[in-house]
């Protein structure tokens, strides 16, 4: 395992699913979703997720993160070219960090994510109509 990834602590709920490549990680328990990336992991309780939509970068883009304050973010990765992205809107989320913890605001999360994942995510977190846009 690559030394640059934190362990995930105090897991909320039952491990249902977890997706790693290299620079990425995605675990979907019946609470949250945690997403990992090198020395940061992003948790997100499946109540906290607002809505989940498919998104096409822009042709020529490249993804890029930007953070515009302290409390609200915004983490777009990639991991393979012709895999779905969807753009997470999330009410608040934890970060967990080498420094620490800290709290975000509504943030949103563009994330490769795998159909099984998607519709684990949907049925824990309780989210309609997930299902007709994969």
């Amino acid at each position: 395992m690559n030394d640059d990834f934190l362990r995930i602590q105090a897991l909320e709920g039952e491990l249902k699913h977890a997706h790693k490549k290299r620079g990425f990680g995605l675990t979907v328990s019946t609470k949250e979703l945690v997403y990992q990336k090198p020395h940061a992991n992003y948790y997100i309780r499946l109540e906290h997720i607002m809505s989940i939509t498919p998104y096409q970068f822009p042709v020529g883009s490249k993804p890029l993160r930007i953070n515009r304050e302290k409390h609200s973010a915004s983490e777009t990765v990639t991991v393979e070219t012709g895999m779905q992205h969807y753009r997470f809107y999330v009410s608040e989320a934890t970060l967990h960090n080498r420094s620490g913890i800290f709290t975000l605001g509504a943030s949103q999360f563009i994330l490769p994510v795998r159909r099984e994942l998607l519709l684990a995510i949907s049925s824990y977190g309780g989210l309609n109509g997930v299902d007709t846009m994969i």
